[in-house]
């Protein structure tokens, strides 16, 4: 229940800053007024460009030395191995012969750290839920070194086209595209050894990259998108190998669609497991969001937030599915 005083003082503060004051009440709610305040600042400031390195188009070595000199300047990231911080110096990144042949993809932090995270290995299954544009399905074959069956879901007949072109541009060859809903996999009879489900979100972490996202969302949007991403998650758990890695990512940084989800699985199945997250990135995320008890392993989850890293917000989780049923 949310309190008068924070109340008036998300109304306050929404009208300030342009945002609706259901969000003010939650962020008041859920970091205090001094860290909403360094989040509302750091959603004014624009997101660095990053790209991820493509050895299946070209060494990362002849990348680097082509795109030096063409005057983009690169800063690797600590835990992306083929990742980096890019400067096109006014460049259009999608613009140059390099991205068209593939050699590298225009791709935020966050999303290359989700397949990092998957950590997927040459020869096994994989499962992409929900898997256009592309970003992570291209990042997911090329880990796999195109060897194994990378199987890319998506259901949007539109977003399809974008994500073959992708698949092809980055010279991706192990993955099989198939229009399906990601709520619904029985007809799949595959078990697959890992499955990313980067789930369609509010994407209330994106404010920094689209302002509009102010504004432009309900609360009800919210509960919406939380509903069917547990649908989509309740589907993937069900589907995945015993034994196998599930990681669960959305660019929502409310824990209606993020923690509440997780540990409702966690109540429904537990045979699945939150694992710890080996790379050093972001922070924890919330075992009592809004004061509510939540599972505490969801510790064990990482957050990217603009204040606090300088990107989009993120949720990351990962799980093992272990023999009890």
């Amino acid at each position: 229940m949310v309190s008068r005083e924070i109340r008036e003082r998300a109304k306050e503060i929404a009208e300030e800053w342009g945002y609706l004051p259901y969000m003010l009440e939650r962020y008041l709610t859920l970091w205090g007024e001094s860290e909403t305040l360094a989040f509302l600042e750091a959603c004014e400031s624009p997101i660095p460009t990053a790209i991820r390195l493509n050895p299946l188009r070209a060494s990362p070595s002849a990348t680097i030395e082509r795109l030096n000199k063409k005057r983009v300047y690169l800063e690797p990231i600590d835990w992306l191995d083929l990742g980096y911080i890019a400067d096109f110096q006014g460049l259009s990144p999608g613009a140059l012969m390099e991205h068209m042949l593939g050699h590298y993809y225009v791709q935020g932090v966050p999303s290359m750290t989700v397949v990092e995270v998957l950590d997927p290995q040459p020869g096994e299954v994989i499962m992409d839920l929900a898997s256009a544009p592309g970003g992570k399905t291209t990042h997911i074959g090329q880990r796999m070194n195109n060897s194994g069956i990378l199987l890319s879901i998506e259901n949007d007949r539109k977003r399809i086209q974008s994500l073959e072109s992708n698949i092809q541009r980055c010279g991706v060859t192990n993955s099989i595209v198939i229009r399906a809903d990601a709520k619904k996999l029985d007809g799949i009879s595959i078990e697959p050894d890992r499955i990313l489900l980067d789930a369609p979100c509010s994407g209330e972490g994106l404010i920094p990259i689209d302002s509009s996202r102010k504004t432009s969302k309900s609360m009800a949007d919210v509960r919406y998108c939380a509903t069917r991403e547990g649908d989509m998650l309740e589907a993937a758990v069900q589907k995945l190998a015993v034994g196998g890695v599930l990681v669960y990512a959305t660019c929502s940084i409310a824990p209606e669609e993020n923690e509440f989800v997780v540990d409702n699985i966690l109540r429904n199945h537990p045979e699945m497991e939150i694992e710890e997250i080996s790379q050093n990135f972001g922070s924890p995320g919330y075992s009592q969001p809004y004061g509510v008890r939540l599972d505490e392993s969801l510790e064990k989850t990482k957050r990217f937030l603009p204040h606090k890293d300088g990107t989009e917000g993120f949720f990351i989780c990962r799980m093992i599915k272990g023999g009890a049923q």
